[in-house]
């Protein structure tokens, strides 16, 4: 029988082999041999510019998103928690759609108006909701989920209000945005995201042990030397943050946060060591596969990312929700 380890390592090595196997796959297939032989062949083109810098973000917007979801699973001792239980991706729907609304063109560095918008709208959601979770006792896990909820409908009839206003073509790139999307096309781009994904996975897996404690509740945990009111104060922070960037740049893409972390648990268990990396690991080959199949059902046409992710997490929800009963 393996071991948790040697499971893993077989994990990340099918979890590379197809994360190499996708950017192969496309309305126009690439030969292997010419995007290796031939770097000036329009398939090397094709594959080092468009293709593999796509399938790398998707990758890395659903290492992210799988991430902080399983953070969040833990933070909050719920098991349907996602990376918008906490009203983050409203803040940051909001803001995109306000720049959408007033068809704001200007850019800075490699954000578009309407990503800026959307991380102005995350950071201010999450403000909120920090201030009216913070009590004298630190962060009440149970004022911090209310407090979501009640931001995510406080923006949400905002974003409502702003769809009534909008004309035809307004309302189909709002609607187009709140899909997700993940047709980037250039490696500068894509940096920010692997950066900012590798930065708190290094510092979630860090604190792996503490989560760990932390499931036997926070009485255990402080009495272990565990500091629960700061690495909650972070987790939050660091956990809402990175939310609010990766909607700003691909949408808010649904059910990776709450798939993922759960099929890790049922395999490697609950240590928070292999929760934190394989969920890292899964919802990058996860997210970047169903990006594929977007970009290859209806060829030459593309699918909104978010309705496939859908499509496999909906199903996967209504499982969890019989399961607790």
């Amino acid at each position: 029988m393996l071991t948790d380890n040697k499971k893993f390592l077989l994990f990340i090595a099918i979890g590379i082999l197809l994360w190499f196997f996708l950017p192969f796959v496309g309305s126009q297939n690439l030969a292997f041999s010419t995007v290796f032989s031939e770097p000036d062949s329009l398939d090397a083109r094709i594959f080092f510019n468009i293709r593999l810098p796509r399938v790398v973000f998707a990758f890395f917007v659903g290492a992210g998103l799988s991430l902080i979801g399983a953070v969040f699973q833990a933070l909050l001792r719920n098991d349907l928690a996602t990376p918008y239980t906490l009203g983050v991706s409203s803040g940051g729907a909001f803001g995109a759609v306000l720049a959408l609304k007033l068809n704001l063109a200007f850019s800075f560095l490699v954000f578009s108006a309407v990503a800026l918008f959307s991380i102005t709208g995350s950071l201010l959601s999450i403000t909120l909701i920090y201030f009216i979770a913070k009590g004298r006792k630190g962060i009440s896990i149970y004022t911090l989920i209310l407090a979501g909820v009640a931001i995510s409908f406080f923006f949400s009839s905002f974003n409502l209000f702003l769809h009534y206003l909008a004309d035809f073509t307004e309302t189909y790139r709002m609607i187009r945005w709140l899909m997700g999307s993940l047709d980037i096309s250039n490696w500068q781009q894509t940096l920010p995201i692997i950066i900012l994904v590798l930065l708190i996975f290094l510092f979630f897996f860090k604190n792996y042990p503490a989560f760990n404690i932390m499931l036997a509740g926070e009485e255990v945990a402080k009495s272990k030397g565990v500091e629960v009111e700061r690495l909650q104060k972070i987790s939050f922070f660091a956990g809402s943050g990175a939310v609010g960037f990766i909607v700003a740049l691909a949408g808010p893409i649904g059910f990776v946060g709450l798939v993922v972390p759960h099929i890790i648990r049922l395999v490697f268990g609950a240590n928070h060591k292999f929760v934190f990396s394989g969920s890292l690991i899964g919802g990058g080959v996860f997210l970047a596969a169903c990006d594929t199949l977007a970009r290859t059902i209806i060829a030459p046409a593309e699918l909104p990312v978010g309705i496939i992710t859908a499509l496999l997490g909906g199903p996967f929800f209504v499982y969890l929700l019989i399961k607790r009963k």
